[in-house]
């Protein structure tokens, strides 16, 4: 069986880096990387057609870029009724989320719900998705680190945030930092 030419791949990887998926129409601002496309993401309209893809994928990606709204449209405009979008980005309590410079924006468990129309302030847009998964991860903890051996104190703080995400961010999210929130969305049309 031969490789699938890129007009018949139905998943996009956007800032794939150094990390191209073989199965994907795989994009980055550069060359270097070897993308399948090269595009800045901040540049609008993207160069695809409308309702091309089945499944959108913007790991550590979205926290760079100029406007989430902008980026959440194109996703929207460029998805197939029912599409995937699987998106992974910092969360706010994490270092990392504010030590590189190149990041433009912060992340909590509520940020995407402008997106999926159950925030206050979802008439930003009218883009809608459906939240399908939505799960804070944590460093392995030291114990992890140094003996291989699962910290029971970041198992039960992994499970609190996630089974009430709201109280971890107002309360705990600074004594016990989140390393990255990972989404999955259904595009809504």
């Amino acid at each position: 069986m031969g490789q699938m030419t890129l007009e018949e791949k139905t998943t996009l990887n956007l800032g794939c880096g150094r990390k191209p998926d073989p199965n994907a129409v795989n994009v980055d601002i550069t060359p270097d990387t070897k993308p399948d496309v090269v595009h800045d993401l901040n540049v609008f309209p993207w160069p695809f057609p409308d309702n091309r893809f089945e499944k959108v994928v913007l790991w550590d990606v979205i926290e760079h870029l100029d406007s989430v709204l902008k980026v959440m449209e194109e996703v929207h405009r460029i998805s197939r009724p029912g599409a995937v979008l699987e998106l992974a980005t910092p969360h706010f309590s994490c270092s990392n989320s504010f030590t590189d410079p190149t990041h433009r924006h912060h992340f909590g468990c509520f940020s995407l719900d402008y997106f999926t129309g159950t925030s206050e302030h979802s008439y930003y847009t009218r883009t809608r998705y459906k939240l399908l998964y939505r799960w804070l991860y944590f460093r392995p903890g030291f114990l992890k680190r140094t003996t291989g051996l699962p910290s029971p104190i970041n198992a039960v703080i992994l499970r609190l945030a996630n089974r009430y995400p709201k109280a971890y961010e107002e309360q705990w999210a600074w004594m016990f930092p989140a390393w990255y929130l990972a989404f999955k969305l259904e595009v809504v049309k």
